[in-house]
């Protein structure tokens, strides 16, 4: 098939199916202006400070024992408090409102399918936008972590922990589970802007038992021959031709 027709074909299967999975990742909210860190470019093939590499930084053993170093790398690369949901997240959350059911599993942790309007969100790796004290559990927003000169503490003087997950940490099993069950129950699975190589969140694939699986990312991936469709292009590019 060539592209117009691998359109053509996307668009009958979101027409033909209810119940629709969209397992995203960094892809789909690049056009939002926050970085890819695992292209080739990206941020996690930099060594900062001439010796760490950044999952070394942002893993739970220097959240610990070097708080300062992962606040400075966490605020300046992975904090976009200005990025607003593109058209790929506003489309999927629209197709939820014209009745669709419509899941959301993600890698993201910039909360911009929420922001667009998706209500069946489950979030893989967590959110900026949750940040609670170790110590009493006091709930914090991403602006009180960004607006903090140095490391944040909450009043009581516990250490606040961003509710994300940290390398050396595992995935919450309650979101594992439910990822698991909406991706199993899907008709239609839609990957987006995802290089399916980030364990084990990529493995939850291989649950799916609906009609169509496809594909949607600028490169190709492992998954790619077991797609019924795979388009190799911007996400938003492509939802500009699906009605």
């Amino acid at each position: 098939m060539n592209d117009s027709q691998k359109i053509a074909a996307l668009q009958e299967c979101i027409d033909s199916t209810t119940k629709i999975c969209v397992f995203t990742g960094a892809g789909i909210s690049c056009p939002s202006g926050i970085p890819d860190f695992r292209s080739a470019d990206g941020i996690y093939n930099e060594k900062i400070n001439g010796y760490y590499t950044p999952e070394q930084i942002i893993s739970h053993t220097v959240f610990m024992k070097e708080p300062e170093l992962f606040f400075d790398f966490y605020k300046s690369k992975m904090l976009y408090p200005d990025a607003k949901p593109n058209d790929a997240h506003k489309y999927f959350a629209d197709l939820e409102k014209r009745g669709k059911a419509v899941s959301v599993i993600t890698q993201n942790i910039d909360g911009l399918h929420q922001a667009a309007g998706s209500t069946d969100v489950t979030e893989l790796h967590g959110s900026v936008h949750r940040n609670y004290c170790m110590k009493c559990g006091t709930f914090y927003d991403m602006e009180y972590v960004k607006n903090c000169e140095t490391v944040p503490r909450c009043s009581c003087g516990g250490l606040v922990k961003p509710d994300v997950v940290l390398y050396e940490e595992p995935l919450d099993e309650n979101a594992t589970v439910n990822a698991i069950r909406k991706i199993s129950e899907a008709e239609t699975l839609i990957i987006i802007g995802t290089s399916l190589i980030v364990y084990p969140a990529a493995s939850y694939v291989r649950y799916f038992r609906g009609k169509n699986l496809i594909l949607l990312n600028k490169s190709s991936t492992p998954y790619d021959s077991n797609a019924d469709i795979a388009i190799y292009d911007d996400v938003v590019n492509v939802v500009h031709q699906l009605k």
